[in-house]
């Protein structure tokens, strides 16, 4: 689901850019698979993002809470979770490639020191922990 918003960028935030039309080309001929491989290979160049941000992280935790919480089913749960860890492990991969939350925290008035950063990580992969014993 996060890497909708891959999509949402191709299409609705920046079709005008090169990596844009090139996944619609790809699309346009079928070569799904080559145009994942494209969008995983360049996901460096997409800077705006909508759910790659920590606002958004923060208020789809709170979110996620709600629907954890007072959910009966159990797959709406699994989706929520699901969600966030993979939010939380883009978080990951980008700390470990490119040394910080540069893009996850691109409009945040403060930034983050490496023991913040650090602090952070692993407050959400607790968060994500309990709301996974909430399940």
């Amino acid at each position: 689901m996060p890497d909708l918003d891959h999509f949402l960028y191709v299409y609705f935030l920046r079709p005008q850019e090169l990596t844009s039309q090139r996944v619609n080309y790809m699309l346009g001929k079928g070569e799904v698979f080559k145009t994942l491989d494209l969008l995983a290979e360049t996901r460096y160049e997409r800077t705006k993002l909508i759910f790659h941000t920590i606002f958004f992280q923060v208020i789809f935790f709170i979110l996620s809470f709600l629907v954890i919480s007072s959910s009966g089913s159990i797959f709406g749960r699994g989706l929520v979770l699901a969600f966030l860890l993979h939010l939380s492990i883009d978080q990951i991969i980008d700390l470990k490639e490119t040394g910080g939350f540069s893009n996850w925290m691109r409009d945040m008035p403060f930034v983050l020191d490496r023991t913040r950063t650090i602090y952070y990580v692993i407050a959400t992969l607790l968060i994500i922990l309990l709301f996974g014993f909430l399940l």
